[in-house]
């Protein structure tokens, strides 16, 4: 069945999916786990800034939507490991791209930033 998406709309269901990739934790989890498999602490060692709260959001967020896969392994402690699905890596992709635009236009934007706060902001 072929269905037709409008993120236009209001009620299209891929606002949500914008929704959840748009989202900067979501990103540098994505981006993170774009390296290879890693656990909850060690995800949280490289994400700075990020809270546990956030972490676990982002983390139960992106395996409902398929794009992480979470192992449990029955040790003591109990280990648990974060791995991109194949739909998680497409997306790491395209956010690799975003990242790569942001470092490739971070000067521009910080020259006008400066430009329009020195008009607006008195």
């Amino acid at each position: 069945m072929s269905q037709s998406f409008d993120v236009m709309q209001d009620a299209c269901p891929t606002r949500q999916v914008l929704t959840r990739v748009a989202d900067k934790w979501t990103m540098l989890v994505v981006l993170a786990l774009g390296d290879g498999t890693l656990r909850f602490s060690q995800l949280r060692a490289r994400i700075r800034g990020v809270t546990q709260k956030m972490l676990t959001q982002s983390l139960r967020g992106l395996e409902r939507d398929g794009m992480v896969s979470r192992h449990v392994y029955p040790t003591v402690p109990v280990t648990v490991e974060y791995t991109l699905t194949p739909l998680g890596h497409s997306l790491a992709k395209a956010v690799a791209v975003i990242r790569d635009w942001a470092y490739t236009h971070m000067d521009e934007i910080d020259k006008a930033r400066i430009h329009y706060d020195s008009d607006h902001i008195k």
